[in-house]
């Protein structure tokens, strides 16, 4: 407290007193934390300007040099090799634009800071009730023997132990899969978070995820001084092994389905036999009165929910499940926030929620931001992160680029969101400073001058083109938002449409029939009052009064497969469908709205998940990317002509076009990376000899982009081995996975074919880093093993062509076997990954040994040793004309 008080004073936030009795004491201790609790939430923290500045110099520098680079390669062709001249400058063009769409918008990065405990001194204060607000979390699962149960269960657990009040978390679980062995695992892990979630909170544990805190190898003595913690923690380890074998039992129960499908404890049919044609079911687990922990306190509510499916209808996959959870936790529980994680991405840290709190609950920005996008992390990759499957690149610097701008991109999971957001408003407006005037004018002055008619009729303009705006709704809530004279009636909702109509009195005739007429809540929201009611209250709830059974009945509705016809869900509602990639489509729409995002990475990582580290399936993951990005990039959302005229930052802009054309970067990309062999093998180089100031140019080009390398790694604390495994995984991905995504997204264009995505296995091997070494076969491996071979053939051919004319041709060799090299360097961990384990020759042993051995034979045969040298005229053998 000492240390605080002193630490204010210098801030001039607080004035020093003098001793005084215990009672002054405590009024300065209370004075004191009041001044703290109106300090901010949260911080900018910016780059400094020794790490940033020659930073951004240097990239303007490269972009001065590239420009002077396309000068010299344009007018300076290969004439004797005018093909191959001309498809490497395409190439090198295609490169420039796409290194300038990801360059700039990491212009202005920047980090933030939460104050926690100023979190708790402004909502949770002693003696009054909380007011942090509701969260609701949406967990989503669609086959649950590749994403095996008891990796949902831990990510479960960790969510009904967050630290956060009991009462304003709900969990959903969406099983889109309709499988009875989810629905059984989930019954179990709620009978086994009574012992879990009191044990976590007692001890304050970290992770909260019992498969993963258990073991985690690390001192989990330190900082416990409670004697029973031992006892409870071994007590606590030998119930979750005896839950693990109850899911695991279940699991091995589900291998093979019985003919006449499976069968509830109670002998009822299993409603979801049939997975593309069951009704819509919901079951809620805890949070209900009597389902209290072994300590007897309220447990998080728990509710299961799968959506109703038929024939015939358009389910759209993960979006279509997202936007069914909005619809049901609204009936039930209605949250302002909503925070969505995949079944593998656990709580690593108890206090995430908190954290985004401090931005949402932000009094100056709160209502502005859509979501708080947090980073993703992964347990389980191997030291080396062969694949870059933790994309530290991405997460660690581009994203920090982007909260500079307007915010992070929305990337699927990890995000804590704003309702109102998805339910397709229009962020509040900023309310405009008052000019600055001067008293010393009469009064009679500023009427003639017409200062206050402005005013007044510019206000009303500006109010009634915010409610005339095109295709948009405006509830009760908005009006307060969108200027001063809007006052919100009650925050009471209504069941019925005509109530709602009812609630709109008050208002000017022409705003409430230009509300109504605009757009009416059934074609925008669906046929549900209650839903529609729980749309018009700002900060969540819902009236008290009503009959759960009847909220149940109205939750089953709103997920039938019939509710989102002749709707606005999946269009300006919701999760946006129309890509496999609806995280970027559904953050884009909402940025262009006008609305902001945030980046929170807090110290200790807030969520964690399993990532596929083995080859092939870290390329179909790739692929599903890539191919919802085509998906987007041939669509009307793309960010090259959508939203033109919005409130989407230009810098903002060149980041989401960056997201929707770097596959198509494949196609130069291969032809580049063939481009060597080919000079190789024909002896012919795609660039003419070097003049001493075409050389100055190339040597800057290579050295600004190793200078931007380094200074980007300065700033942002990426290490360079991470940059290098991104930088060789970009070109492993872009000349297969992403160049199978361009050809499936122009079939899917074109003909019509479309593509099914796999769910990627979380499943990993008992052996650590099993998976790493497995070898599954898939087409997508062709292309880059076939770009190896011909490089390495091409290396053979130029050096035994070298050897064989004489010491002139080394020289214009060497510029080729660097641009091979190139290629294969790059393209290692692929071959690595192609050739397995190997336990006793390292890879690049068996590479060097192949590509040695190849050169000393065609020496040895060039030299021919064995035969004697002849001197003096050549004899030949004489026929008959000797």
């Amino acid at each position: 407290m000492e240390k605080w008080k002193s630490r204010q004073e210098k801030r001039g936030l607080v004035t020093k007193t003098g001793d005084g009795g215990n009672d002054k004491n405590d009024d300065d201790d209370d004075d004191f934390l009041i001044a703290e609790a109106r300090q901010p939430l949260w911080r900018k923290v910016p780059i400094p300007s020794r790490l940033i500045s020659p930073y951004r110099i240097v990239i303007v520098v490269r972009f001065v040099i590239l420009c002077f680079f396309f000068h010299f390669r344009i007018l300076t062709p290969a004439q004797d090799a005018y093909p191959l001249w001309i498809i490497s400058v395409i190439c090198e063009i295609w490169f420039g634009l796409s290194w300038i769409l990801d360059q700039f918008p990491k212009w202005a990065p920047i980090n933030r800071e939460t104050y926690l405990d100023r979190l708790s001194l402004r909502f949770e204060r002693e003696g009054e009730p909380d007011r942090l607000a509701p969260v609701d979390f949406f967990v989503s699962s669609v086959d649950p023997l590749k994403e095996p149960p008891i990796i949902t269960a831990n990510t479960i657990l960790s969510i009904l132990a967050v630290d956060y009040p009991v009462d304003k978390v709900s969990c959903y679980l969406s099983d889109d899969g309709a499988s009875m062995l989810l629905f059984d695992a989930l019954s179990e892990t709620a009978e086994f978070a009574r012992r879990w979630v009191p044990f976590c909170k007692k001890y304050s544990v970290e992770p909260r995820a019992p498969e993963f805190y258990f073991s985690e190898k690390m001192d989990y003595l330190k900082d416990k001084v409670q004697p029973t913690f031992v006892k409870d923690r071994r007590a606590m380890k030998r119930e979750y092994e005896e839950f693990k074998v109850r899911i695991n039992a279940l699991v091995a129960k589900a291998q093979k389905k019985p003919e006449e499908g499976w069968v509830m404890q109670d002998g009822t049919p299993w409603p979801g036999n049939n997975t593309r044609d069951h009704p819509g079911m919901i079951q809620v687990y805890l949070g209900s009165e009597g389902a209290l922990d072994i300590e007897g306190k309220e447990l998080p509510r728990l509710v299961y929910v799968s959506r109703e499916k038929r024939p015939g209808y358009q389910h759209h996959k993960k979006a279509g499940a997202e936007n069914a959870l909005v619809r049901v936790s609204a009936v039930l529980t209605n949250a302002p926030f909503i925070l969505n994680l995949d079944c593998d991405h656990y709580l690593n840290n108890s206090k995430a929620v908190r954290e985004a709190m401090c931005f949402l609950m932000d009094p100056q920005i709160g209502k502005k931001l859509c979501y708080v996008q947090f980073p993703q992390r992964f347990d389980g990759i191997d030291r080396h992160d062969r694949y870059a499957n933790r994309n530290v690149v991405f997460f660690d610097i581009n994203m920090k680029g982007l909260d500079g701008i307007q915010g992070p991109v929305y990337v699927g999971t990890g995000c804590v969101f704003n309702r109102q957001a998805l339910y397709g408003y229009d962020p509040p407006a900023s309310e405009k400073r008052p000019k600055m005037t001067c008293d010393c004018w009469p009064s009679w002055y500023c009427c003639c001058c017409g200062g206050g008619s402005r005013k007044s009729k510019g206000g009303k303009k500006k109010g009634l083109k915010s409610l005339l705006g095109l295709g948009k709704l405006y509830s009760k809530n908005k009006k307060k938002m969108m200027g001063k004279h809007y006052t919100r009636k009650s925050s009471a909702a209504a069941f019925d449409l005509e109530e709602i109509e009812e609630g709109l009195e008050g208002y000017d005739e022409l705003e409430k029939s230009s509300l109504m007429s605009q757009k009416n809540f059934e074609k925008r929201f669906g046929m549900s009052p209650v839903f529609i009611a729980s749309t018009l209250m700002e900060d969540g709830g819902f009236p008290e009064g009503n009959n759960p059974s009847s909220l149940i009945k109205e939750a089953i509705h709103v997920i039938s497969c019939g509710y989102e016809e002749k709707t606005e869900w999946g269009k300006e509602i919701g999760w946006i469908y129309g890509s496999v990639t609806e995280d970027i489509l559904s953050g884009f729409k909402m940025h262009c709205r006008g609305w902001k995002s945030v980046y929170c990475t807090p110290k200790r990582a807030a969520f964690k998940g399993s990532a596929p580290i083995n080859l092939s399936d870290r390329l179909h993951q790739v692929l599903r990317w890539a191919l919802g990005s085509v998906e987007i990039f041939f669509s009307r959302h793309c960010p090259l002509w959508y939203g033109f005229g919005g409130k989407l930052k230009w810098l903002q802009r060149l980041s989401y076009i960056n997201t929707v054309v770097y596959p198509f970067t494949s196609i130069a990309l291969l032809a580049y990376c063939t481009l060597p062999a080919v000079c190789l093998l024909t002896g012919k180089f795609i660039v003419p000899t070097l003049n001493n100031l075409a050389s100055v140019w190339f040597i800057a080009l290579f050295l600004s982009i190793i200078v931007t390398g380094v200074l980007e790694l300065r700033w942002s604390g990426v290490s360079i081995e991470d940059w290098w495994r991104n930088e060789q995984f970009w070109v492993i991905g872009g000349v297969s996975a992403h160049l199978f995504a361009v050809f499936q997204g122009l079939l899917k264009v074109l003909a019509g074919v479309d593509t099914n995505f796999t769910v990627t296995s979380k499943a990993a091997d008992d052996a650590e880093f099993g998976e790493l070494y497995l070898f599954k076969w898939t087409t997508l491996l062709i292309p880059p093993t076939t770009l190896i071979i011909l490089n390495m053939v091409g290396v053979v051919a130029g050096v035994a062509d070298a050897i064989n004319n004489g010491y002139g041709s080394w020289g214009p060799l060497f510029g080729k076997l660097f641009f091979a090299f190139w290629v294969i360097v790059h393209l290692y961990p692929f071959l690595k990954g192609l050739m397995g384990r190997q336990n006793r020759t390292p890879t690049i042993v068996v590479l060097w040994s192949i590509l040695l051995a190849s050169i000393f034979s065609l020496v040895w045969v060039r030299i021919d040793p064995f035969l004697p040298k002849q001197t003096g005229p050549i004899l030949k053998q004489c026929g008959v004309e000797c």
